[in-house]
């Protein structure tokens, strides 16, 4: 049971006529006018980004570095990002393009149009190294802004670190999420109603955040608030006048989702947001079954109302963080071929507004109508899979280079039968543990702990008698600055597929084997189990979206607030 508490803690580490209106019909056919073709392949290789770095990198604020690649030369700020990824042994990077006093520099990079602001995306764990760039270029297929990537090699301080995707930031402006410019002086009238663009997701000191008034939902969810940041205006921009508008349009949208006349295409939710970004964040979060859908990373902009008041309603997207989606994780039912992402897992909370929403069967029938029209081409096997294949050339010159320097990633195939067992095992212990929590009342330690009879853990509770060093081993309680497990991590290791494993100097953290729902042995072997899950998961969505106007009905959660009774436990 250690094993289903760690991952949740590391998840927390780690958005009166039934009749489709013609307004949105309209708006659902403008969204496809133009799909743009994918990526064709190339003969070439990569290319390569060189950095050096001046200082010890950290995940706290950017330090200066070097950098070169086709096309720039320059200076640079860099920083480590993520939150459980900062332990992988391949890292991400948020860095920013520098002039020479130091002040941000609008550039191009790799044919990339001009920004400053930019991100490295380590596809450690993702094998097929294209989960993100494929969830990025359906969004941009079906019409909206998402990251525009260019896949690259990265040698950092001389030293190779593998294949990356250089893409870019999720910010506003021109070429990137199409916001207006707020002033501090926008507070009032028309000029105060957009733009801002926010966010569901882990927060930090850098965020202006508000708590949602509607709890959220997921099956044994360590508590039910969903916590809103807001990205733009940053935190010194922003004024109190701001924070104010935008949380009370927050409130109002997802009050009144929740209210009676929720459906009605006056006063209802049609009223507050765009109805065509919603119904395609829904189809594009439940083909990619991400683990972390509407959760976390979940993206939403809202754009300055028009001068005759129309406009500036709440958009869903731009879409962000795909790596463990599209069946690579074991967790929150992200390994189940036909579950639902807007039902919640066990980690995070929710939003309930997705699970609402598909009360209206005008909604319904608006996603059956867009998804059946994107199967036609942008969502069709033949274009994904010819993506797929595209971008497996494009990289085939540098996979085995990646995997020499990373040979954790594939395993033997006698070690996939042995991690195969272990995961029918923790399945199990899963099973056995949901039934447990079901079974007791609120407040405590089924049977005195987690499976454990009288009292819990053997030797009287955790590991070591409780949390060695203040917690999980690391000195001072936490997880190192920087983002390094001493000697591999969590003592007693174990997880599904591999987790922790003794070795050298102690134990070695599997980051693979802590989320994979599966391991293989080569690249081609990943593309192979890419396809076909890409293909199934599509079978579930016709015949479960086909009913949409007809029999099929959401599984309704009621809305509970879920508050930790003890730190990190949801009892």
């Amino acid at each position: 049971m250690k094993t289903v508490l760690i991952i949740a803690i590391l998840s927390l580490l780690l958005s009166s006529d039934n009749e489709l209106t013609p307004d949105m019909t309209d708006e659902l056919t403008a969204h496809t006018a133009t799909i743009p073709e994918m990526s064709a392949p190339s003969d070439e290789s990569l290319p390569l980004i060189s950095i050096t770095t001046q200082t010890t990198l950290n995940a706290r604020e950017k330090v200066g570095a070097m950098m070169k690649t086709a096309g720039f030369e320059g200076a640079i700020g860099i920083k480590l990002r993520g939150n459980s990824s900062l332990s992988f042994n391949q890292k991400k990077y948020t860095f920013e393009t520098r002039n020479e006093n130091g002040k941000d520099s609008v550039v191009s990079l790799l044919g990339l149009p001009a920004h400053s602001k930019w991100v490295l995306l380590a596809p450690y764990n993702d094998i097929s190294m294209m989960r993100d760039p494929l969830a990025f270029q359906l969004w941009r297929d079906m019409g909206h802004w998402g990251p525009r990537t260019v896949m690259c090699e990265l040698m950092m301080d001389g030293e190779y670190r593998g294949i990356y995707i250089l893409a870019e930031a999720i910010k506003r402006g021109e070429e990137r999420v199409p916001l207006s410019k707020m002033k501090k002086t926008d507070v009032s009238g028309r000029e105060v109603t957009g733009g801002y663009l926010l966010r569901i997701d882990a927060y930090d000191e850098d965020d202006v955040t508000f708590v949602s008034k509607v709890p959220g939902i997921g099956d044994g969810i360590m508590n039910s608030q969903i916590t809103w940041s807001c990205i733009y205006p940053k935190k010194d921009k922003l004024q109190p006048e701001q924070l104010a508008y935008i949380k009370s349009y927050v409130d109002t949208v997802e009050q009144v989702i929740q209210s009676d006349y929720f459906a009605d295409p006056k006063k209802g939710y049609a009223r507050y947001i765009d109805v065509p970004s919603f119904v395609d964040y829904f189809i594009h979060t439940e083909l990619s079954l991400n683990a972390d859908g509407y959760k976390r990373s979940a993206y939403f902009y809202k754009e300055k109302q028009h001068e005759d008041g129309t406009g500036g309603k709440l958009c869903a997207g731009p879409v962000w963080d795909y790596n463990l989606a599209y069946g690579n994780c074991n967790f929150c039912n992200a390994n189940n071929i036909e579950a639902w992402c807007f039902e919640g897992g066990n980690t995070n909370p929710t939003p309930a507004f997705w699970q609402r929403l598909l009360q209206d069967p005008n909604f319904r029938k608006a996603v059956k109508q867009r998804y059946f029209q994107l199967r036609k081409d942008v969502l069709s096997n033949k274009r994904l899979f010819q993506y797929i294949d595209n971008q497996a050339h494009l990289l085939a010159k540098a996979v085995d280079h990646h995997f020499q320097t990373f040979p954790e990633l594939l395993v033997s195939e006698e070690r996939k039968q042995q991690l195969k067992a272990q995961q029918e095992q923790m399945e199990q212990m899963q099973k056995q543990f949901e039934q447990m929590r079901h079974q007791q009342p609120r407040g405590g330690f089924p049977q005195g702990g987690f499976g454990f009879p009288q009292g819990g853990f053997p030797g009287g509770g955790f590991p070591q008698g409780g949390f060695p060093q203040g917690g999980f081993g690391f000195p001072q309680g936490g997880f190192p600055q920087g983002g390094e497990f001493p000697q591999g991590g969590f003592p007693m290791g174990g997880f599904p597929m591999g987790g922790f494993q003794q070795g050298n100097g102690g134990f070695q953290f599997d980051a693979i084997g802590m989320f994979a729902a599966y391991r293989v042995s080569s690249y081609d072997e990943e593309i192979k189990i890419l396809k076909q899950w890409l293909s199934d998961r599509l079978a579930f969505l016709d015949k479960n979206i086909e009913r949409f106007d007809r029999d099929w009905q959401p599984r309704i959660q009621e809305l509970v607030e879920r508050k930790m009774s003890f730190p990190g436990f949801p009892f």
